[in-house]
């Protein structure tokens, strides 16, 4: 048998190979299955869809409005955090009086009607609230609208004994969201739900609760978190968000506060997660305002636009060499990189830099 024909008989057995190949795996396949309306998707703790009928399913829904710019969306879990007394409170009553109103808040779209807007307040008592949205000088009150609904913890509250604090607040927040069909739920903080979130065993289970909770119940959800101590000579970054990095990995978005350092009475606030689109408000484009109160509402008040390290404190010689020391005592103590970090509130790469010296 010459060349060519041992050439051609290789080839007739592997189109052979081929064929039966493909004609047992179409013999093992059931199209049937592919969204058939017959068929159901839902296995176990699965939905299964062929991804052109999650598109043409999705397409079918309107997209989803912006509630403070393309910072928190509807439908979405967002998490707002800066460090005390830099106005978080301020902001956030701020956006839910926006949304209820139906208007704008420092320029940034809010494209929802009207609605409204369940605000949990578990930081500020009823007078505290009070005097904050009061005009100093004639007594006057600020008017929210009546889509504002502010929640507040009962302490003569009679709790059930099969129930702990944290299961009970959930519960009935829950029972509030059902009742007055809110859509719009802004928690003020994160430590009344869990806590503890500093380790992943305890913030994941509450991420998937603010997931779940949302979807039940169609919610457009913005939590208020705090961050550690940090370096104010250094940027914000999703490790400045207080607890496990659960808590970043598992919200839609999120964005913070920071402080200017070059005017006390200035903040920015920085894009730090975003899941809609190209980051917009990041370091090189910070939203600058200042705190004010114009006549009975206190209030960020849009500035500009700037740059973040503008706003970080400057470390001079003498600050540097004392965080060098600090760094190399804590290291001879057996810390780790990332635990300075977190005790100096410093970057790892400044704790990295700071130990080769």
């Amino acid at each position: 048998m010459n060349q060519e024909n041992i050439d051609m008989d290789l080839s007739g057995m592997l189109n052979n190979i081929l064929n039966n190949n493909s004609e047992s795996s179409n013999l093992d396949f059931d199209d049937s299955l592919i969204d058939n309306p017959e068929s159901n998707p839902n296995v176990g703790l699965f939905t299964v869809k062929s991804a052109n009928q999650v598109i043409a399913e999705a397409s079918s829904r309107p997209k989803p409005s912006k509630l403070f710019g393309q910072l928190w969306w509807e439908h979405e879990v967002c998490i707002l955090f800066a460090d005390a007394n830099v106005g978080k409170s301020i902001l956030a009553v701020q956006i839910a009086d926006g949304i209820s109103q139906g208007r704008k808040v420092i320029g940034l779209d809010m494209e929802a009607n009207p609605q409204l807007v369940l605000y949990c307040d578990f930081e500020l008592s009823d007078k505290q609230f009070e005097l904050r949205y009061q005009n100093e000088v004639n007594g006057d009150h600020y008017k929210f609208s009546d889509k504002f609904l502010r929640v507040e913890i009962n302490p003569d509250a009679d709790f059930p004994v099969e129930m702990d604090f944290e299961e009970y607040l959930k519960n009935s927040l829950e029972i509030v969201v059902s009742e007055r069909n809110v859509k719009i739920v802004i928690i003020d903080n994160l430590t009344y739900l869990n806590q503890q979130t500093e380790q992943a065993k305890d913030a994941l289970p509450l991420m998937k609760w603010l997931k779940s909770f949302g979807r039940k119940y169609d919610l457009s959800i913005l939590v208020l978190a705090h961050t550690p101590k940090r370096n104010p000579s250094n940027p914000i970054t999703r490790n400045d968000l207080q607890g496990s990095k659960m808590l970043i990995n598992f919200c839609d978005g999120c964005f913070a506060i920071g402080e200017s350092a070059k005017d006390k009475s200035i903040r920015y606030i920085k894009e730090i997660k975003q899941r809609n689109g190209s980051f917009l408000y990041d370091s090189e484009n910070v939203i600058v305002c200042d705190i004010q109160k114009l006549d009975n509402f206190v209030q960020f008040q849009f500035i500009g636009h700037g740059v973040e390290s503008e706003h970080l404190k400057k470390i001079d010689e003498t600050e540097r060499l004392v965080l060098i020391d600090k760094c190399k005592a804590f290291s001879q103590q057996g810390k780790s990189q990332r635990e300075i970090s977190k005790m100096l509130g410093i970057s790892l790469g400044s704790v990295s830099n700071y130990l080769k010296k």
